[in-house]
């Protein structure tokens, strides 16, 4: 084949797979205030940050790609100073995650022992096992489950039974709770049409969640000088710079801090209004995306 014949091949087949790119994106990437930006400018803007909030929807198999890919990136520039949080595992199994961190379980034991999301395996573990071959510090930094939803149906008060050493693995049960928040606004519309005082429970139970998140991703045993945060959450948790970000800026205002959100659109190709300034950085997903679960 003539070289110039070769050569006008090669142009059409890339020519043709970036028109395909361009109408079939798996993500965009977009700034807080809607404009479109890239992953390489959003490595660049976690340079001197202490925490970093990775909002995902937990079935979002683009959300849960970028925070491996961000994850290894930051590890090139930190080393051991990253450290991970997950909104996935609770506090009370702390213990089990650093024994298998540590070489202490089998990954079977770990597996056995730990409750484990369904889509643990496909969406978490490979963070889990890359922090676990560089020698990563992760919390677990959740309430248990089941005192959030004790807080729910019952109230704040029937938290006043439990244990101190269960009361260790949670914020203090006189936690604040600013219900200005346009999130926790949300939340109690969402509960309201069960009467004031299931909405108000349903709040709480939110904040209690971020509260928690909040106190152990700024106090835990891997926390130390020059520590880089990135803990994932759902974006619910963090979008708007509310949630886990309020808490932790009630103890420390000063952090340096980048949110990221997760969004899904029918078209990706602008933001929508509602999504403008739900974090410094959005990635809009097509709604049509598989889902993990």
């Amino acid at each position: 084949m003539k070289p110039l014949r070769l050569t006008s091949i090669l142009i059409f087949i890339l020519s043709t797979f970036q028109l395909f790119a361009q109408d079939m994106p798996a993500y965009v990437l977009y700034t807080g205030s809607g404009k479109k930006t890239t992953f390489d400018k959003l490595e660049d803007a976690t340079e001197g940050k202490e925490l970093i909030l990775f909002g995902e929807f937990h079935d979002n198999p683009i959300a849960h790609w970028l925070q491996l890919e961000l994850t290894k990136e930051l590890f090139e520039e930190n080393g051991s100073k990253l450290q991970l949080g997950f909104e996935m595992f609770e506090q009370d199994q702390q213990a089990l995650l650093s024994a298998y961190l540590d070489g202490k379980l089998t990954e079977k034991q770990f597996k056995d022992t730990m409750r484990l999301w369904p889509n643990y395996e496909t969406d978490y573990a490979p963070l889990i096992e890359f922090a676990k071959s560089n020698k990563l510090y992760c919390v677990a930094s959740n309430v248990e489950r089941k005192y959030a939803s004790l807080l729910f149906k019952k109230g704040r008060k029937a938290l006043d039974t439990l244990s101190s050493a269960v009361k260790a693995q949670m914020a203090p049960i006189d936690f604040v709770v600013d219900t200005s928040l346009s999130q926790y606004r949300e939340v109690f519309s969402m509960g309201g049409h069960m009467g004031v005082n299931m909405g108000m429970n349903m709040v709480e139970s939110q904040a209690f969640k971020d509260a928690t998140m909040a106190q152990f991703i700024l106090a835990n045993p891997g926390r130390q000088t020059g520590t880089v945060h990135v803990h994932f959450n759902g974006a619910f948790h963090s979008d708007f710079h509310q949630g886990i970000l309020w808490y932790v800026q009630q103890k420390n205002p000063n952090i340096r801090v980048l949110t990221i959100s997760t969004v899904t659109q029918e078209d990706v190709r602008k933001l929508d209004k509602e999504n403008v300034g739900r974090a410094d950085f959005i990635i809009c997903v097509p709604e049509s995306m598989t889902r993990t679960h």
